[in-house]
């Protein structure tokens, strides 16, 4: 009876090896193949659906306010990874800010004051505390450029998104200062010249250069 037990036991645990080398198997395939790694950083997914979806218009964009094409996809892949639609996120800390503009418990939030938000409700707060579009763009970027949220998520978007990154840091682009422009896109403010970036994602701007070198190989 002991020898028979010892047999199902040691059957047992071949088999749990068997199923957690599959499951390894299995993920480091979907890494590979779907998820994929360019200089170490994930990628290829991202790369892919920027090109297919995104090239034509970025390259407009890109002449027409002479910026670098290779961030402009970059960023696009950083932020919403190329996908159709783009998607959104709700940043609760920005719409109370913006709340208190609007309420006079703040004199400004950025370049917007309570004249802009006279008589807005909570609703369009809460688009303007929303990032839309392939870049990502808070809803309340829309009045630098004298537009409505809809012109940033629309089929417009990469127009608006690059215009209003001309605005903000286009001279810093054409000065190559690739570094900086990352992370005053995530967080408005340049790279830290001490300490670690202040990034939602800690390699969010290493990504980025890496795909900026791809986007510009893939051009040559």
């Amino acid at each position: 009876m002991k020898l028979k037990a010892r047999t199902y036991r040691f059957i047992h645990l071949i088999s749990a090896l068997a199923i957690i080398s599959g499951l390894y198997l299995g993920y480091t395939i979907y890494c590979s193949n779907y998820i994929g790694v360019y200089n170490g950083l994930r990628d290829r997914v991202g790369y892919n659906a920027v090109v297919d979806n995104y090239e034509e218009a970025v390259e407009i964009a890109a002449d027409e306010f002479d910026l670098p094409y290779g961030y402009l996809m970059a960023l696009i892949q950083l932020e919403c990874g190329g996908n159709i639609p783009a998607g959104s996120r709700f940043e609760r800390h920005v719409f109370r800010r913006l709340k208190n503009v609007r309420d006079g418990k703040r004199n400004r939030y950025e370049n917007v004051t309570a004249k802009h938000l006279s008589g807005a409700s909570d609703e369009a707060l809460r688009n303007l505390a929303t990032s839309w579009g392939p870049f990502q763009l808070m809803g309340y970027k829309c009045i630098l450029l004298d537009v409505k949220v809809k012109d940033i998520r629309g089929e417009n978007g990469i127009h608006y998104g690059a215009e209003w990154i001309n605005r903000t840091y286009g001279n810093r682009l054409r000065k190559e200062e690739y570094k900086d422009c990352f992370h005053i896109h995530n967080t408005g403010k340049p790279y830290p010249k001490v300490g670690s970036p202040t990034t939602h994602d800690p390699k969010y701007v290493q990504r980025g250069l890496a795909a900026i070198k791809k986007h510009e190989d893939a051009r040559q």
